[in-house]
């Protein structure tokens, strides 16, 4: 992937505004600051005048993949966030089947893995029989 300088931009962040420059490489930010135009990147881009501001996070999505697709699936629902300046979802496990299950769970991230344009993260339903799966779970995985 390719480094990327973003120069000149007004960048607003933790409620401040300030000119400065963003250096990123393999997808991440690396660096922000001042003046950072000695780094070296294969793409310089001149945000003069524009603002630059972090994406947001949706923490309540109901996609419809998997179990309907066609009303919207990861790929369309994720393309639709990111254009509206999300950059990170959190899905709700009301999908068919259910998310109820570590299998389910890990299904829906498969799924996302090839298909979300977005970062991503998936909750694990609850029910009357699923207790001991939820604490047996590792909270990072959901």
């Amino acid at each position: 992937m390719k480094s990327i300088l973003i120069v000149n931009a007004q960048i607003i962040n933790e409620g401040q505004c300030k000119e400065g420059d963003v250096f990123i490489r393999n997808g991440r930010i690396e660096q922000i600051g001042a003046n950072l135009s000695a780094r070296n990147a294969e793409l310089v881009i001149d945000a003069e005048g524009k603002a630059l501001v972090p994406g947001m996070i949706d923490d309540q999505v109901h996609f419809r993949d998997p179990g309907f697709p066609l009303k919207a699936d990861i790929h369309s629902e994720s393309k639709a966030a990111l254009v509206g300046g999300i950059t990170s979802f959190m899905d709700m496990p009301n999908t068919c089947p259910q998310t109820v299950s570590i299998e389910a769970l890990e299904a829906k991230y498969q799924l996302a893995k090839s298909r979300s344009l977005t970062n991503y993260a998936f909750y694990l339903g609850a029910t009357n029989d699923n207790i001991d799966m939820i604490r047996a779970l590792d909270p990072t995985a959901a």
